[in-house]
């Protein structure tokens, strides 16, 4: 496939490029130029890179050129800072993507894949583990603007015939995450724990998360692209819950020494427990996360002294 991944010197998009390129995909990278020039300083001769801002319609559309799969990973807020101001949450997200879906429609893309949100799409849960079918009422912007943009791929494709597939991804972790974001628990932990720095928990450390792996990610992002079956929409996840305080005895336990941890109060933004139903993937997909939670901690406490 010529693969075009937007977001792709990022924590997940990063993986995601060198993962298509090593399966022998033709890959293009866009992203922001002080990132993508370090992430692909050895590969540059094996992939193209664009850079540019995500929010210019012509540059976008010429990355678009002679392409047959967009994986859409763009974003530029998380969970906590969406709420912080969504009217840029939604201007530096929702409106780029909808200019882009312009052009996929006029460059013939065969497909996209955008990478959402299994942890912030479908709000407080009314069961567990939650299926693709349950409600969505997201309580922080982040999880608005993913599920916009999900439900603005269903009219692409109902009106224009484009094909899509959508991604809610749970908690991913592994290497290269950067915990300087304050997104992602295990690599934020991890950091600190190493640093000797005391950790911060939102709450009593009760809230229960499914951890998905990074290389797991990827190999259901490549199955999907060739997925052409019913559904659109694919949780992907471990299947299995752990709390703050599980997960964080996994990690004294990998270091070797336990870290002062200070439980503040709860937040708004945060559900008491998120599990995905990874059932429909499994059957459809015929994917399957290989990694378990000890051994891609273990990876990624690696990754950190390479």
């Amino acid at each position: 496939m010529r693969c075009l991944v937007l977001g792709g010197a990022g924590f997940l998009g990063s993986h995601l490029s060198e993962f298509l390129l090593a399966k022998g995909h033709v890959v293009r990278v866009f992203d922001r130029d002080e990132t993508l020039k370090l992430r692909f300083q050895n590969l540059s001769g094996k992939m193209e890179l664009i850079s540019g801002d995500f929010g210019l319609k012509t540059l976008v559309d010429e990355a678009m050129r002679n392409i047959d799969v967009v994986f859409h990973l763009i974003g530029t807020t998380i969970p906590k800072t969406s709420n912080e101001d969504p009217i840029f949450d939604i201007s530096s997200n929702l409106l780029p993507t909808l200019h882009m879906l312009n052009c996929v429609r006029y460059n013939q893309i065969k497909k996209i894949i955008f990478f959402s949100s299994g942890g912030t799409v479908y709000g407080i849960p009314q069961y567990i583990p939650i299926t693709e079918n349950h409600p969505t009422n997201p309580i922080c912007s982040y999880g608005i603007h993913k599920l916009a943009i999900e439900k603005y791929l269903h009219l692409y494709h109902h009106l224009y015939g484009i094909n899509y597939s959508v991604l809610r991804i749970s908690n991913a972790y592994g290497p290269r995450q950067r915990p300087v974001h304050g997104q992602g628990a295990i690599m934020v932990f991890l950091h600190r724990i190493l640093h000797r720095q005391s950790i911060e928990i939102w709450g009593d450390g009760s809230i229960v998360r499914d951890y998905v792996y990074v290389g797991d990610i990827m190999e259901a992002a490549e199955r999907v692209a060739s997925y052409d079956g019913p559904g659109h929409i694919f949780n992907i996840s471990s299947g299995q819950g752990f709390s703050l305080n599980q997960m964080l005895d996994h990690l004294t336990t990998i270091v070797g020494h336990k870290p002062v941890v200070n439980f503040l109060p709860s937040r708004m933004l945060d559900v008491p427990v998120n599990i995905l139903d990874i059932a429909r993937a499994q059957k459809l997909l015929g994917w399957q996360p290989k990694v378990s939670l000890s051994e891609g901690l273990k990876l990624t406490y690696s990754s950190l002294h390479q």
